[in-house]
């Protein structure tokens, strides 16, 4: 490979080392998702009172608020998860690492950062304007 030529894709050591980072952020997104499902579980359990005082109605909005909240949380980390995985998909097909609008190779210190991304940070802030 020339010098001057800049490099078009990610050895298979470098690949290697993604995949590890993908792999172990994989295995932390679906713990904290199956604590989030058992935690949802749980409190679905305990719901089974039919008091109507002031307090009890108060409570239940406060309950359905954070189940709410519990739930956009679930949402978020199933769909980071499908990143991870589609990420993990280009490894594979040798595609990983490589911006998606400008063809470069993203940065490692990026992809460390952020193992899913598919854009350089240049292609993200012109999206942004």
């Amino acid at each position: 490979m020339n010098t001057n030529e800049e490099k078009q894709r990610y050895s298979k050591e470098e690949l290697a080392e993604f995949e590890t980072i993908i792999q172990e952020k994989l295995v932390n997104a679906r713990k904290e998702v199956a604590f989030i499902k058992e935690t949802l579980s749980r409190r679905n359990d305990s719901g089974t009172d039919n008091t109507a005082s002031p307090t009890k109605v108060l409570e239940d909005g406060a309950d359905t608020a954070e189940k709410e909240s519990l739930n956009q949380l679930a949402s978020r980390q199933m769909k980071f998860i499908q990143q991870l995985e589609n990420a993990l998909i280009r490894i594979k097909n040798g595609t990983y690492g490589v911006c998606i609008v400008t063809g470069k190779l993203i940065p490692k210190e990026r992809l460390r950062a952020v193992p899913h991304t598919q854009h350089s940070i240049e292609a993200k802030l012109q999206r942004n304007d």
